[in-house]
């Protein structure tokens, strides 16, 4: 009786550890299939819409984050700003035309926010743009944070709600938020911009960011186009006639065997 009940016990705890594995394995995918999905997102390559994108980081995200791979002159190039609209409107920190971009944020900042805030030049190489534009639209107040806020694609986030006065104040909440894009987020203070408003503005700074990222991407699909026409237009050509010719002297080989 001993045996047969030793017997059973054995099966019962090889089940229950199998059982046990199989929901330890299964943990991810679970969480997988809850997380939130990012919003369909494609940066702009549009001057004016960059230009935006330039002043609004500089008014809103330049205080805390740098661009340390960017240059003003570069950037003042590239979306054609002058030297003196640098100055007066992108250069808050005392910065030459010539230098990068960095914050003037003091040296409590780790103190203030648990960490010193990131830079931001290869933010969108790293997450991707549309994960930037989404953590962006993704704030919704949580009384259990330091700041009040937490993030639907950064949880725990340590960076306040710069935005929120723009935006407005969210909740979060089961289902599809009316003012969220999709997002279980339900607008609850209406901020100085209307939904729609602000859509566009983080549009633009989002674009502004994947563009600081990579500044050379114009200048590569530019070099692309040139090389497709020159292959296309000229190479092809020059190949059809060298192809001809060979043949030709192969046919008179032929013909005068």
């Amino acid at each position: 009786m001993s045996r047969r009940l030793s017997e059973t016990m054995n099966k019962t705890m090889k089940t229950a550890a199998l059982v046990l594995a199989g929901l330890l394995l299964a943990a991810p995918a679970v969480q997988a299939e809850e997380e939130v999905q990012t919003l369909e997102f494609s940066p702009s390559s549009n001057p004016a819409a960059l230009q935006r994108g330039a002043r609004d980081f500089m008014a809103y995200c330049s205080g805390c984050h740098s661009l340390k791979y960017l240059r003003y002159n570069r950037l003042g190039a590239d979306l054609g700003i002058s030297e003196d609209l640098l100055k007066q409107n992108l250069i808050f920190n005392g910065a030459k035309v010539g230098e990068p971009i960095t914050t003037a944020l003091p040296a409590q900042a780790e103190q203030w926010f648990g960490r010193v805030p990131p830079d931001l030049t290869l933010e969108t190489k790293a997450r991707g743009a549309e994960w930037v534009y989404s953590y962006l639209m993704g704030f919704y107040l949580d009384g259990s944070r330091p700041m009040g806020v937490n993030n639907l694609f950064l949880p725990g986030v340590s960076m306040p709600a710069v935005l929120g006065e723009l935006q407005g104040w969210q909740v979060k909440e089961e289902g599809k938020g009316e003012h969220g894009e999709g997002l279980p987020l339900k607008l609850a203070v209406p901020g100085s911009m209307t939904p729609e408003e602000y859509k566009a503005f983080v549009s633009d700074l989002t674009s502004f960011m994947a563009y600081a990222a990579e500044p050379v991407a114009s200048d590569r699909v530019s070099t692309g186009i040139k090389v497709m026409f020159y292959l296309i237009f000229l190479l092809t050509p020059l190949t059809w006639f060298l192809k001809k010719e060979f043949w030709r002297d192969v046919h008179k080989d032929e013909e005068h065997h």
